[in-house]
């Protein structure tokens, strides 16, 4: 462990050295400096992560596919999402909006007497265990992702911003980032929210930020694979999660889109919450109004105007197509 962050510190010290610090002295920056330096670490670790897509996930997803691909184009603008999302630029947005208000909200309180508190200080001996430490935070974002996700599809302001990222037919190691980019906001303002709350150490943020990301590329994948019995109910498979963005969701459920499976790294929130499916198959996915006798309801084909129709979706703009059903579609159908 000590080997890998040692010889991860020289990276993001020599992509720092190298390109970002003159970057930024040559645009008249050098006041960010060390955010700088925060940002090139990000960046490490978002280049780190798509090379195991590339090297590892792309080569098994290959191997045994769900189904053919029929849609590059999409797929292509599945990859476009993922860069901006682990490159850097989306959190460059973060950074000149989210944190600062959180960062004057904690520190406003900090002021007012309250300390927060750190939460693996509340396992006897977790301290100098830093896997344990690890672990704790995993399952604590891990719960956070469950409740916001199942809220995303229990109210309609929620899902009309979520439905971006279950209108994709081809799911790919490249869909986990196909989101609104206003609903990627208002997670991240709870996730940072959370990790101020709890005291997470920077390097275990980073840490659980990358794991559960990768997780989710890999349980997006268009992979037909699951992990047994047993393992099914430890972690999160592609068979598992494919469930949840299946075409068929039962509408039965309280909320515009119902749903099963909402974990994104550990199924035991799904287990104990009884929204968990196991051993259900490997059925198309999508959103049921897509569909030309549901009315072929438009979900755009390109970057922006995913992100336009979600906003007219979320405004009431954007309204149903004649043709689609008030009740769910009998199981036979939908089977």
């Amino acid at each position: 462990m000590d080997t890998l962050s040692q010889l991860f510190g020289e990276c993001q010290q020599w992509i720092f050295e190298t390109a970002i610090q003159p970057a930024l002295f040559h645009l008249g920056l050098s006041n960010f400096i060390e955010d700088g330096y925060d940002a090139t670490m990000w960046l490490l670790v978002g280049l780190l992560q798509v090379a195991v897509l590339v090297l590892v996930f792309g080569p098994l997803q290959r191997l045994r596919p769900v189904e053919p691909v029929t849609d590059r184009r999409q797929i292509g603008i599945d990859v476009l999402y993922t860069l901006v999302h682990r490159l850097g630029a989306f959190r460059l947005v973060l950074f000149f909006t989210i944190d600062p208000l959180w960062d004057s909200v904690f520190g406003q309180l900090h002021v007012w007497g309250f300390a927060g508190f750190q939460l693996d200080q509340y396992w006897p001996g977790v301290t100098d265990k830093a896997w344990v430490s690890l672990i704790i935070y995993l399952l604590l974002f891990d719960a956070v992702d469950y409740f916001y996700h199942r809220a995303q599809h229990r109210f309609g302001w929620l899902w009309a911003l979520h439905a971006v990222h279950h209108s994709q037919r081809q799911m790919t190691i490249w869909s986990d980032d196909r989101n609104h980019l206003l609903d990627d906001m208002l997670r991240d303002v709870l996730v940072v929210f959370v990790s101020q709350l709890v005291g997470v150490p920077p390097a275990q943020f980073v840490m659980v930020v990358a794991i559960t990301q990768l997780a989710q590329s890999f349980s997006h994948a268009n992979l037909r694979m699951h992990f047994g019995a047993l393992g099914e109910r430890l972690l999160v498979s592609p068979r598992f999660h494919r469930h949840h963005h299946s075409i068929a969701y039962d509408a039965s459920s309280p909320g515009p889109a119902g749903g099963y499976n909402f974990g994104a790294l550990f199924p035991i929130w799904d287990v104990l919450f009884r929204t968990a499916r196991f051993g259900v198959g490997y059925g198309p996915t999508g959103i049921h109004d897509q569909q030309p006798e549901a009315g072929g309801r438009d979900y755009g084909r390109g970057f922006w105007s995913q992100q336009w129709l979600g906003l007219k979706r979320l405004t009431g703009r954007d309204r149903e197509p004649a043709g689609v059903p008030s009740d769910p579609p009998p199981a036979a159908e939908r089977a």
